[in-house]
C-alpha cells in the first residue's frame, strides 16, 4: 500500500513571535495552519527573563510565559501547534506547485505554502559559567534587557558594529560599561568607535577575554583575563551581554532559498516572499538588524498575509485541510 502522506494548506515551520503571529493570522484566514515547533519551542525569547517591551503588557511578562500566552491565542482559532523537527525540505520551483517536507527524519507532508519562522541563534562564548547564568545575568541584546540593569555596572563582549552600537546604548543607561575587545583594535566602523570613545563611562578592555563570570544565581562579576600576558583580574559587575554575532537556522534552505552571505533569508523588500512562490520568510531568519519580538510579530502578520493572497491567487481557498491525505 502506498504511503499516505498529509498534505497542509499552510505550513508554518519554528514557534516564536513571527511563527505563532503567523499562525494567529493564517488561522483566522481559515487557512488551517500547522506549526512545528522545533527543538527550542517559543525560540530566544524562552531564554528571556522579562520582556519589558512589548506591547500589551504594562508590567512587563517573561519570556517563556509570553510564549505560553501566543501558543494559546494561536491554538484558540485552530492552529495544531506539533513538537517536531524539521529536517528536509524540497521546495517546488513552480507557482502553485507542492512543497515536500520530512519532519524528524520520517514524516513527509506536503505544503501548498510554508513560512518559515526558524530565527536565528545568538552566538555565545560557550564557557560553562556564562551558560550557566544565562538569565540571570548574561544577555545576548543589549535592547531588550539593558533596562534592567539602569544605572549599574555591566560588560559586553564583542569588536564590531553590533557591539558599539549596543555598548553605547548601555552607557545611556548603565553607570559604566566594561567593553572587552580580544584583539588589539576593535573592527567596528570609525563613526561606531568614535561614539565609543566619546563616552566617558565606557572603559575599552583590549586582548581581554572572559575567563570566568562569577555569581551562583545571577552575575556577580567577572574574571577576565589578558591573551597577551596571561594576566587576570576581576571586575564588578551585575550584568554580561554577548554580542559577537548570530546565527539565522538557514543550514537547511542552503541551495533552495537566496541568502546572503551571511545566511539571512532574502526577501523581496516590503514582502515576506522568498525567491520561490508559496514560501515565505518572517522574523529574526530574514532580519539582521531589529531583531526585536515586536519587529518579528510585524512579519509574521506579513507573511500570513501574504500566504493568504497566494493562495486565493492560485486557486486553494477551502480545498485543503490539514489532516488531508495524498497517496
Amino acid at each position: 500500500m502506498a504511503e499516505q502522506i498529509e498534505r497542509i494548506k499552510c505550513l508554518i515551520i519554528g514557534s516564536g513571535p513571527a511563527g505563532y503571529t503567523a499562525a494567529i493570522y493564517a488561522a483566522r484566514a481559515d487557512m488551517n495552519p500547522v506549526m512545528y515547533t522545533g527543538m527550542e519551542p517559543g525560540g530566544q525569547l524562552t531564554t528571556t527573563t522579562e520582556v519589558d517591551n512589548f506591547p500589551g503588557y504594562p508590567d512587563g511578562i517573561d519570556g517563556p510565559a509570553m510564549m505560553v500566552d501566543l501558543q494559546k491565542q494561536a491554538e484558540r482559532f485552530g492552529t495544531q501547534v506539533r513538537f517536531g523537527m524539521v529536517t528536509e525540505v524540497n521546495l517546488a520551483t513552480e507557482k502553485g506547485g507542492i512543497h515536500k517536507v520530512v519532519v524528524d527524519g520520517k514524516i513527509h507532508l506536503e505544503a501548498n505554502t510554508v513560512i518559515i519562522s526558524t530565527g536565528a541563534s545568538a552566538k555565545y562564548l560557550n564557557i560553562p559559567s556564562e551558560q550557566k547564568l544565562r538569565g540571570g545575568g548574561v544577555s545576548a541584546c543589549a535592547v531588550c534587557d539593558g533596562f534592567f540593569y539602569k544605572n549599574q555596572e555591566v560588560a559586553i563582549v564583542g569588536a564590531g558594529d553590533t557591539a558599539a552600537e549596543e555598548a553605547s546604548y548601555l552607557a545611556n543607561i548603565c553607570k559604566k560599561v566594561t567593553m572587552l575587545i580580544r584583539k588589539d583594535h576593535m573592527r567596528a566602523s570609525k563613526a561606531m568607535q568614535h561614539r565609543v570613545n566619546r563616552l566617558e563611562n565606557i572603559e575599552v578592555l583590549y586582548n581581554c577575554e572572559v575567563d570566568e563570570v562569577l555569581g551562583e544565581q545571577v552575575v556577580e562579576g567577572l574574571r577576565i583575563v589578558n591573551n597577551q600576558t596571561n594576566e587576570k583580574h576581576e571586575i564588578e559587575i551585575t550584568g554580561l551581554f554577548i554580542a559577537i554575532g548570530h546565527k539565522p537556522n538557514t543550514d537547511i534552505f542552503k541551495g533552495q532559498l537566496d541568502m546572503g552571505s551571511d545566511g539571512y533569508l532574502v526577501t523581496t523588500p516590503g514582502t515576506t516572499k522568498t525567491n520561490l512562490p508559496g514560501v515565505f520568510a518572517s522574523g529574526d531568519v530574514q532580519d539582521k538588524v531589529y531583531r526585536q519580538a515586536v519587529t518579528a510579530a510585524g512579519t509574521g502578520c506579513m507573511a500570513a498575509l501574504d500566504a493568504e493572497r497566494y493562495l486565493a491567487d492560485i486557486g486553494v481557498v477551502d480545498e485543503v485541510k490539514a489532516g488531508d491525505y495524498s497517496v
